[in-house]
């Protein structure tokens, strides 16, 4: 089973006056490239949510951004600033003495005085936070790679369809090497014939020279060997193991034969058919950057 490295997950849950949510988003990557977005409040939860992370996904850039809220009435901690509020009233007090103004001080009034009260936030049950981050956690990352893995089963199918295509090429072009010398064979006989004008052929030269354009255009490893990359690169697509650089590699290694094949080719039906098996591993590269 093949995984994608597109993926993206989000879910929220509500407990017990605190709301969360967590969304997860996965790109491609070459290695595990882990972003974590998380309110000031949960900064203690980072190494958590990127060991969870770890423990499930191998290869991409993933993107984990946190949102949280907490709705209780024990949230905050208000005081009031008693030395301050004192002196304050002294003063208001001596104020309407001195001035004979009536002493109407309220409540209300005081609340205009700056650093009146003093707001402080209850610190958080930590515990409790860790267990919600973690069970939230858990299900987004279940979705993601679910959706990583159907992704991944497309491009399964995609990548075993140009497989056959590629293998339909390569014994085109098998079938048709053989011919090749063949043909040189002949046309170099009737030019020599051409040009000695009924003169004595010598056969020892002619054979080597065509054992020497043979030599030369010979194809057969080439074929053999990227064959067998083909078959391994199948195999590999059953694998339950993470396959993305291995993939990555046999496409270098196909690539790395069939332009040997072109340039000792020496025939213009094999160098067609070269192109057109470069152009779909081409597509097959581009796909396996995708792959986990």
């Amino acid at each position: 089973m093949i995984y994608s490295m597109t993926g993206f997950g989000r879910g929220k849950i509500e407990e017990q006056g605190r709301e969360m949510s967590i969304e997860v988003k996965t790109l491609n990557h070459r290695f595990l490239d882990i972003y974590v977005k998380l309110p000031r409040t949960l900064s203690f939860l980072e190494e958590d949510i990127r060991s969870m992370v770890q423990q499930h996904l191998s290869r991409g850039r993933v993107e984990v951004t946190v949102n949280y809220s907490n709705q209780r009435s024990d949230v905050v901690d208000v005081q009031v600033n008693q030395p301050l509020v004192d002196a304050y009233l002294v003063c208001f007090n001596k104020l309407a003495q001195e001035r004979n103004l009536p002493n109407d001080i309220s409540v209300s009034s005081l609340l205009n005085i700056p650093d009146a009260f003093v707001v402080n936030e209850v610190e958080e049950d930590q515990e409790a936070l860790r267990q919600m981050v973690r069970a939230l956690m858990e299900q987004v990352l279940q979705e993601v790679k679910e959706m990583r893995r159907k992704e991944g089963e497309n491009l399964k199918s995609d990548l075993l369809e140009r497989l056959k295509k590629v293998e339909s090429m390569l014994t085109c072009i098998e079938q048709r090497a053989p011919q090749v010398v063949d043909e040189y064979r002949e046309k170099l006989r009737n030019r020599l014939k051409d040009l000695l004008q009924g003169s004595h052929l010598d056969e020892n030269r002619f054979n080597m020279e065509v054992v020497y354009f043979a030599e030369r255009c010979n194809i057969t490893e080439e074929i053999v060997r990227l064959f067998s990359h083909l078959e391994q690169f199948r195999k590999a697509l059953e694998s339950t193991e993470p396959i993305g650089r291995r993939l990555d590699f046999l496409v270098q290694e196909m690539i790395r034969e069939v332009n040997t094949i072109g340039s000792k080719a020496n025939d213009l039906t094999i160098v067609n058919l070269v192109v057109d098996i470069k152009s779909e591993i081409e597509k097959i590269r581009e796909q396996v950057q995708n792959i986990e």
